[in-house]
């Protein structure tokens, strides 16, 4: 289509914070038709966060099903339209990331902001109350042929992501409903590329320590993008925004955590306990080399994980018993919260473990790409869940 999209959009709370819900109606600016309607449930948040959030949604939409096409944005959020307008400035860090996703999704198109009194937006407050009534959302995509008259829904319901998630308990049906434990949800991000990864060289605790690479630091860059979207939108919406960064002490980790951190206006604490294996003897060199200069012990560390690398190297069992302690402190201190985790390789295999209730198979069955992201849900010890593994879509 060629007509100029109007986009109404709004947002409520019913606490504000509290549980809340947005509503945004796309419609031909020059026949009146409606081309799309979202009733979005983002569960507790305040007005103005669920007023970014419609706005957000229906640029997406718009970029689906009219994405040539100028824009017009109508709203009785006076805080949204002049934020991005650029007339006033974002001082709260969640508007600021909200504002970031909204202006990403909008592009290099032609969008205008248009403040309008709230009797003149009852269809976008209509579909936000839905929402909430509903406690749950949809999306609604209207379609035409020549007449105009004809109009059809073609796609209604929730995201497949979603569908068969609770935001509060374990998912299965076979799973325990009777924990006491809050959810914590896990955001294990492994770090950037460095000099060593990208020669395919073992880099453990107590090694050479190397800085993230120029390609390690664009790792960074991106999966900030990518947390920037949880409890946004994308497949980790339903999930609740992090509130802290945990990283390893060694530098590569630090790094990454310290991009996130900046992107997401988020605080950095350190856990000494999930730092990389120790490789002891063998740190800097590649699987090939250990294995010709070390043949009898490589192949002995292979098959037995009490057995450690020679120079102050850790054996696994060693190894799972530290990070495991880590784990639960961050457990423990987080409890409730969502946490992103940068780590590395071993540390995040060794959270998924557990996770799984699996045994050590899973030290080597598991891959963790630089910079991907794996989501665990833990209710303290009592239960766990795995929303995803190596997860590596914005790379």
């Amino acid at each position: 289509m060629n007509n100029p999209v109007i986009i109404e959009a709004d947002g409520g709370s019913r606490g504000n914070p509290g549980s809340a819900g947005s509503g945004a109606i796309l419609i031909d600016s020059v026949t009146g038709a409606v081309l799309g309607e979202i009733a979005l449930y983002i569960g507790v948040a305040t007005n103005n966060v669920a007023e970014y959030r419609a706005v957000l949604a229906a640029i997406e939409l718009a970029n689906e099903i009219a994405p040539e096409v100028r824009l017009h944005v109508r709203m009785d959020s006076k805080l949204v339209v002049e934020q991005m307008s650029g007339r006033w400035k974002i001082k709260h860090d969640s508007m600021s990331e909200l504002s970031v996703l909204v202006a990403k999704a909008i592009g290099n198109r032609q969008v205008d902001f248009e403040w309008i009194p709230r009797e003149q937006n009852t269809r976008a407050d209509a579909l936000a109350n839905e929402a909430m009534d509903a406690e749950t959302s949809v999306v609604r995509k209207f379609v035409s042929s020549n007449d105009t008259q004809s109009i059809s829904v073609i796609s209604t319901g929730e995201s497949a992501s979603t569908l068969e998630y609770n935001s509060t308990l374990p998912s299965s049906v076979r799973a325990p409903k009777n924990v006491k434990s809050p959810l914590t949800t896990l955001i294990l991000v492994r770090h950037g590329r460095t000099a060593l990864t990208e020669s395919h060289r073992l880099s453990g605790r107590g090694g050479e320590d190397p800085q993230l690479s120029e390609l390690g630091i664009l790792d960074a860059s991106n999966v900030a993008a990518e947390l920037l979207k949880v409890g946004v939108t994308g497949f980790l919406s339903s999930v609740e925004a992090a509130s802290v960064i945990v990283s390893s002490p060694i530098r590569r980790t630090r790094e990454t955590a310290e991009i996130i951190g900046k992107q997401l206006g988020l605080p950095v604490e350190v856990e000494q306990d999930i730092a990389e294996i120790s490789f002891g003897e063998w740190d800097g060199h590649t699987n090939a080399q250990v294995q010709q200069k070390w043949p009898e012990q490589f192949e002995a560390w292979k098959g037995d994980i009490r057995i450690a690398p020679p120079g102050g190297g850790e054996s696994l069992e060693e190894f799972d018993k530290r990070v495991q302690e880590g784990r639960k402190r961050i457990l423990s201190k987080y409890a409730g919260q969502t946490v992103i985790v940068v780590s590395h390789v071993m540390p995040i295999r060794g959270f998924i473990k557990t996770a799984f209730a699996s045994d050590w198979p899973s030290y080597w069955r598991i891959s963790v790409a630089p910079c991907s992201m794996s989501v665990l849900r833990f209710w303290g010890e009592e239960a766990a869940e795995v929303t995803c593994t190596n997860y590596c879509g914005h790379q």
